[in-house]
């Protein structure tokens, strides 16, 4: 006789809905399409030889869509997981990230004065990893700098400089630190570059480290 478990419990339930992770999760992806389409109704999409601020995030958002759409049609016509429980931990830190994000990228007003300066690319990105990193407690800081490290200076290059996106880079107080005469790109090539030779160096001088043990158990009260 097969073991009876969380995971497969909503199996045996009688209704139209055969699995009910996937329904959840096909209407979350769905939402989240939505959301990042009226975003970006008033941004430019432009054409494939000169890409608009909403080229790439509006047919994200599409493939993310029709994603949602493919899970909510499994979710009928296919057994699958029920929804399990969960912790407050994964979304406490990837809405934490994504909002520091938002309010380092570029100058951020909140009025009566107060604002935060636009840190670019360069800083948002490592931020924003590293935070979003710690969306699980198995999460080791060594692993995500490197990652942080790594994936900002491929982002930077990507949007920057292959598709010409009008994403901020790194503040402008620090563009005094090269020489007069590089232009935007060649100071973001070389930023990029320094950031990646820094993960390359911070990979060979750590790599025989013994990773400490990482507390797995659940602290957070599941809801």
């Amino acid at each position: 006789m097969p073991e009876v478990t969380s995971a497969n419990i909503g199996t045996t339930r009688p209704g139209p809905v055969r699995s009910s992770q996937s329904l959840a999760g096909g209407i979350l992806l769905v939402a989240l399409a939505a959301l990042a389409l009226w975003l970006t109704r008033d941004l430019d999409q432009g054409t494939l030889n000169a890409m608009g601020p909403a080229m790439l995030p509006r047919w994200l958002a599409i493939g993310v869509g029709l994603s949602g759409l493919a899970l909510l049609a499994f979710a009928f016509i296919k057994e699958g997981d029920a929804l399990e429980r969960w912790g407050l931990r994964g979304p406490v830190f990837v809405i934490g990230a994504i909002v520091a994000f938002a309010l380092t990228i570029r100058p951020f007003s909140f009025g009566g004065g107060l604002a935060t300066p636009g840190l670019g690319l360069l800083f948002a990105g490592p931020l924003a990893i590293i935070l979003g990193g710690y969306a699980t407690p198995e999460a080791r800081l060594r692993d995500l700098v490197l990652l942080a490290l790594s994936l900002t200076p491929f982002c930077m290059v990507l949007f920057g400089d292959l598709l010409n996106l009008p994403i901020p880079v790194f503040p402008q107080a620090l563009t005094s630190l090269f020489p007069s005469d590089w232009s935007q790109k060649a100071v973001l090539r070389a930023t990029a570059g320094i950031m990646a030779a820094a993960a390359i160096i911070l990979f060979l001088t750590t790599r025989n480290r013994r990773p400490a043990p990482v507390d797995v158990a659940d602290h957070s009260g599941r809801i």
